[in-house]
């Protein structure tokens, strides 16, 4: 059994396993995550720790053999450490493996995601739309596809301006992208300036699976700049997309939208679902859900894909929650 950083194989597993179907299954390549094997099984699974707890990103990514005995090799190692398992972002096929083997799973959230074979911005559900990105060329935004290593002066500019205009917020990490690190050959990173300044990007990663694509992921802009910048990045990067015959676009996972009683499990924690609901309803402080929503459906998504939490015992546990936030350092 092993403990490591991210390596090849990880990124083979994520390619091709069963976890592949996570339309956020990238973010398991993220530096500062942790993996853990076991000889002879054909998987991984991808983790943080965070004080007593072990937050578990998706489900195994793992052959269908070794999704299993992967999984209770790496909850018995767990616990021998003397921590708690909580897993977040598991898909559905993951949260009915998890519940049958004794996992409270409730649903925490969901992502979006737009076909874009005939995707197109005519029509009067996008007019609003179309003005604010009319509105940042006719501001002198220009866009262009660009690369990380060369842009990497550009893109603190804009990270500092945007976490300084959030009131000393925190970086988040886990899950969410980043730009970077070993295998950011692989992402695509849009960007747009205005009189040669930077103002906004948008970094895209690739999705796996039956809906494959990009997925919309790390995003920021100059606070207070020109209306419509990331709206107008996005269209472009969806033009080159549909050029390139990508037939998804994923906004990826937010947490405490797409709530829905059909969507839970037997022997799910009615609590903590009804703590989901509140939180969308009241949770802007922790997470700003519902203008993250805002965003997306501005693109008129066609799949909602409900994600699931997973608590390993009988019950929901709000200091394993908590300590999801923690891992992705949101406070």
């Amino acid at each position: 059994m092993t403990a490591a950083t991210t390596d090849e194989p990880l990124l083979g597993a994520v390619r091709t396993h069963t976890g592949s179907e996570n339309p956020s299954s990238f973010l398991a390549l993220n530096s500062g995550n942790s993996t853990y094997t076991v000889p002879g099984l054909d998987g991984v699974i991808v983790y943080r720790r965070t004080g007593r707890y072990a937050v578990q990103f998706g489900g195994p990514f793992a052959a269908p053999d070794a999704y299993e005995p992967l999984l209770e090799s790496f909850r018995g190692h767990v616990k021998g450490e003397g921590l708690e398992l909580v897993g977040v972002q598991l898909q559905r096929a993951d949260a009915e493996r998890y519940a049958a083997r004794g996992f409270t799973v409730n649903q925490i959230g969901a992502s979006w995601a737009v076909t874009l074979k005939d995707f197109t911005l005519r029509g009067t559900r996008f007019m609003q739309l179309r003005n604010k990105i009319s509105r940042a060329h006719r501001n002198g935004l220009e866009i262009k596809e660009v690369d990380a290593g060369e842009w990497g002066e550009e893109i603190a500019a804009i990270d500092a301006a945007w976490l300084g205009g959030k009131d000393g917020a925190h970086q988040l990490e886990f899950l969410v992208g980043q730009v970077g690190g070993e295998v950011q050959p692989l992402r695509r990173l849009f960007a747009g300036t205005i009189d040669g300044d930077p103002v906004a990007y948008i970094s895209y990663s690739p999705v796996y699976g039956e809906r494959a694509g990009w997925m919309h992921d790390l995003s920021r802009r100059i606070p207070g700049g020109s209306p419509g910048l990331m709206e107008a990045v996005n269209a472009h990067a969806i033009e080159v997309f549909r050029s390139e015959g990508v037939p998804w676009l994923h906004f990826g996972f937010t947490p405490f939208t797409g709530l829905d009683a059909a969507h839970e499990l037997d022997g799910h924690s009615p609590a903590f679902q009804w703590l989901m609901h509140a939180l969308w309803a009241e949770g802007a402080a922790l997470y700003p859900a519902q203008t993250q929503l805002s965003y997306k459906q501005k693109w008129a998504p066609d799949a909602l894909i409900p994600e699931y939490v997973a608590f390993d015992g009988p019950s929901a546990s709000l200091a394993s929650f908590a300590h999801i936030f923690r891992a992705c350092k949101a406070f």
